[in-house]
């Protein structure tokens, strides 16, 4: 048995929950206070959209590509959210519609041209913004009265946004690493020839996962603004690098379709949970962002370890 716990397969799968629950005893001990359904629902209120945007980064990284628009594009989902879905929901529903099936045209766009994601993904951004200032030139916006109370539910024992965030990950492994198809997706990013060789077609398994990034995506914009209660063209720029941190914390890699759900939802909680952690500790905000790469850092160098010590069994 603690051979089993001390083996480098099991570090490797434990370590993002373990990064979690170090991080977490550290703020308690830090604010006892937190310790509580209010300082919990304080320390994770922005836990869900940041794990909707990784989730959306993980289905790019599984096909081995990077999305570096996805900030951008929340951004224009919480505009969208905020002035069309409130003001007109047919239109604003057809907005978020077609903000998927770009999603899904640039997935095919790539795949037929062999264009680089990075700068595909990188140049979208700048329209995704751009649009995002066109239906929301200034901040404001008024939040859908059912997305706010969505978002602001009472749940017993936890915060709603806990057991969102576990319901999300737990759902998509299902879909992702029990299903059939999910392993077919996988495929797609570890041995795309095997998976041609078997019939099955790479434009449409890159396709539906960039299909599935823009729904997660969406999900991301609509949970923030239900948070926010308004809405800016620039309120998620920063989710682009926080949605790659958490996929990589959480176990993911950049090739190979090496991914891990669970662990994308607790690498997006760590990131959330270490943003508040940096504050107690009194750092400046200008130093907080270099502190969660060096968090990010000491994680991914435990990681290395681990592997190095895992290749020589």
């Amino acid at each position: 048995m603690i051979a089993t716990l001390l083996s480098p397969r099991f570090l490797r799968n434990a370590l993002p929950a373990l990064s979690l629950t170090v991080l977490l005893l550290a703020i308690f001990q830090l604010q006892p206070r937190t310790m509580s359904y209010f300082g919990l629902n304080l320390l994770l209120n922005l836990a869900l959209p940041i794990a909707f945007a990784t989730i959306a980064q993980m289905c790019i990284i599984t096909v081995n590509d990077l999305d570096l628009g996805i900030g951008s594009y929340v951004g224009l989902v919480a505009a969208i959210g905020a002035t069309w879905l409130n003001e007109t929901p047919l239109l604003g529903v057809a907005a978020l519609l077609g903000c998927i099936l770009i999603y899904a045209a640039l997935g095919a766009l790539i795949h037929l041209r062999n264009l680089p994601s990075i700068v595909v993904t990188l140049g979208m951004s700048f329209v995704w913004l751009g649009m995002a200032l066109l239906v929301l030139p200034t901040p404001g916006g008024t939040v859908p009265g059912w997305i706010r109370a969505i978002m602001t539910l009472k749940t017993p024992f936890l915060p709603f946004t806990i057991y969102a965030a576990v319901a999300v990950g737990v759902i998509v492994h299902f879909g992702l690493m029990r299903s059939a198809y999910g392993t077919v997706l996988r495929g797609a990013g570890g041995n795309p020839r095997s998976v041609a060789r078997a019939g099955w077609s790479l434009l449409r398994t890159k396709v539906t996962m960039f299909a599935l990034a823009g729904f997660f995506g969406m999900l991301s914009g609509l949970s923030l603004i239900g948070l926010t209660t308004s809405a800016d063209a620039n309120i998620a720029l920063r989710y682009t690098l926080l949605s790659i941190a958490g996929v990589i914390l959480g176990g993911g890699e950049f090739v190979g379709g090496r991914i891990s759900p669970i662990g994308a939802v607790i690498g997006a909680m760590t990131l959330t949970l270490a943003a508040s952690f940096l504050t107690f500790l009194r750092l400046p905000p200008d130093w907080q962002i270099g502190a969660q790469g060096g968090i990010l850092i000491v994680v991914l160098a435990f990681r290395a370890v681990i592997n190095r010590a895992e290749a020589r069994r």
